[in-house]
């Protein structure tokens, strides 16, 4: 009788456990803060990422007259993220835009699979999330491309984006979004719907202006 009370003590205990894991990281934000207008802040060079201070690159304050590119191929412009290769491609019908390695979200801050759509783009915009050792306080973060679909909402701040705090790629280190060297960023967010005008610094999707569809799987 006492190890049968242990044993469902036990399981109780790890149930308990369990649930509150669940009940916290469920609808865990990848990054939060205000989005801005896009606009580069170059009063902000420096942030923090897991204790450690890190310095805004010069690629992600970079100023330069980058218009939208318009695909003269034919086919759907579509990105696909292999969590399992930690690899993106970006495709234009059966045509292989790019590829490259990328970090996803590590286990407890896993980045969602599904399909999805960029619903906002941003030059730049500031990201701030985690806590404790895991904190972080990014400034001028370049080339962000936000997503969402039905079960995962826009404000929980899921997106590609370039990175200028490690260079660690094809292994998982993000709070959930998808980690980009810059350079990949800048040709996907020229490149990329919603198609951003002249001399602006972000753009918001619309009926008339689609954001590019993101399939994410294992």
């Amino acid at each position: 009788m006492k190890k049968k009370t242990i044993v469902t003590f036990v399981f109780l205990f790890a149930l308990a456990l369990g649930l509150n894991f669940y009940s916290r990281f469920k609808n865990f934000r990848a990054s939060s803060g205000p989005l801005g207008d896009g606009s580069i802040d170059e009063t902000q060079v420096l942030g923090s990422y897991h204790g450690e201070e890190v310095e805004v690159s010069e690629q992600a304050l970079a100023v330069n007259d980058e218009t939208q590119v318009l695909g003269e191929i034919a086919g759907e412009k579509w990105i696909e993220v292999d969590l399992s290769e930690q690899k993106i491609r970006a495709w234009q019908g059966d045509s292989l835009f790019l590829e490259s390695l990328v970090s996803t979200g590590m286990p407890w801050w896993p980045t969602p699979t599904g399909e999805f759509r960029i619903w906002i783009k941003l030059r730049s915009t500031k990201m701030e999330g985690g806590s404790g050792a895991y904190y972080y306080n990014l400034p001028n973060v370049p080339f962000t491309m936000f997503f969402e679909n039905s079960e995962i909402p826009g404000w929980r701040g899921f997106g590609l984006h370039g990175t200028y705090w490690h260079n660690d790629f094809g292994i998982r280190k993000s709070h959930g979004c998808v980690n980009l060297p810059t350079p990949i960023a800048e040709k996907l967010f020229y490149w990329v719907g919603p198609n951003l005008g002249e001399r602006t610094w972000s753009v918001r999707s619309s009926e008339s202006n689609i954001g590019t569809r993101i399939v994410i799987h294992e």
